[in-house]
């Protein structure tokens, strides 16, 4: 027997997964867009291979194409595994060194992994939870398989 408190509670889970995706999937799809094609002053693909090595490209690409399966609940899981993966290269490569806070007073010499814990957070949800009820992958006919 399922209770309207229950349908209201799977409702609200539904949006609060949908919000999350949307928000992280546009956050991400910036940063990959700059690495990929230079949009908002960023270097593009091959400067930011130059400065990652090979491995750039698998971020780039993870950061875009991961937060455009996000926007649209398309492999979402696929996509913040993806996405999570980077976050934890990022801070141990990077800004786990210059410690856990942003950079706010500009006298670090970085910026902190505070930043990345709450992605990483965010995008576990969905991880165990799912994309919700608003996602593409539900209107395909194999949908099952990408939202196992």
């Amino acid at each position: 027997m399922v209770t309207e408190t229950a349908v209201r509670h799977s409702s609200a889970v539904d949006w609060a997964l949908l919000i999350a995706r949307i928000v992280v999937g546009i956050v991400f799809m910036a940063h990959g867009s700059q690495k990929l094609f230079g949009a908002f002053g960023g270097p593009g693909l091959s400067g930011f291979v130059q400065m990652m090595g090979p491995l750039g490209y698998l971020v780039a690409i993870g950061e875009f194409f991961g937060g455009l399966g996000l926007v649209v609940g398309f492999l979402s899981r696929f996509s913040a595994a993806a996405i999570v993966v980077i976050m934890l290269g990022a801070i141990a490569m990077v800004h786990g060194k210059v410690g856990f806070f942003m950079n706010w007073t500009g006298k670090q010499g970085g910026e902190g992994f505070e930043y990345h814990l709450l992605v990483i957070a965010i995008l576990l949800t969905i991880l165990i939870v799912g994309p919700g009820r608003f996602a593409l992958a539900h209107s395909l006919p194999w949908r099952k398989r990408f939202l196992e």
